[in-house]
């Protein structure tokens, strides 16, 4: 039988972070089922879902959690795949938001979605330079799954409201994974 572990991971970025995690988790029989990673600065982050046998479980969990002394922020949380079963029939959307960068753009975006009970799935956001000024762009791209009652012209129509306001360009789409 398997358990999964949710791993939160930061540290001081160099190379060969990623070979020497998934190496602790293949020394306890795990596997990486999904993952997200990025440098964020100087930093290295990991958020990773660990499938591991039963009764390897907890050592990986001790495992992983020793490397805080070795000056790396370590978190881990067992957790479960019928959550899933809680988002069935909800339908996929994905959204896109680009525009000059200010505060407040990501709150005003998930407000409006928590506000409407869409779930986020994933979203990254980052800043690029505009090609002709050179002026900050906030970029969005993220996934969500919104309430089978909920439909798409109101989601996307709404959202370019919310985007209007802002001074943002918005774009929802269905998600096809």
């Amino acid at each position: 039988m398997q358990k999964h572990l949710v791993m939160t991971f930061t540290g001081h970025d160099r190379p060969g972070i990623v070979e020497y995690l998934t190496k602790l988790i293949l020394d306890h029989g795990g596997n990486v089922e999904a993952s997200r990673m990025s440098r964020l600065g100087g930093e290295f982050a990991v958020l990773m879902l660990i499938a591991v046998p039963s009764p390897k479980f907890e050592a990986l969990r001790e495992t992983v959690r020793g490397l805080r002394s070795e000056d790396y922020k370590v978190t881990t949380r067992e957790t479960n795949h019928s959550y899933g079963r809680t988002f069935s029939g909800w339908l996929p959307f994905q959204i896109k938001v680009v525009g000059a960068d200010h505060e407040g753009i990501i709150h005003q975006i998930t407000r409006h979605l928590a506000g409407r009970g869409v779930n986020i799935e994933t979203m990254d956001t980052g800043l690029v330079e505009a090609p002709m000024s050179g002026t900050p762009l906030f970029t969005m791209s993220a996934v969500v799954l919104a309430p089978p009652d909920l439909p798409y012209h109101d989601l996307r129509d709404e959202l370019a409201a919310v985007g209007d306001s802002l001074n943002v360009n918005t774009e929802v789409s269905p998600y096809g994974g």
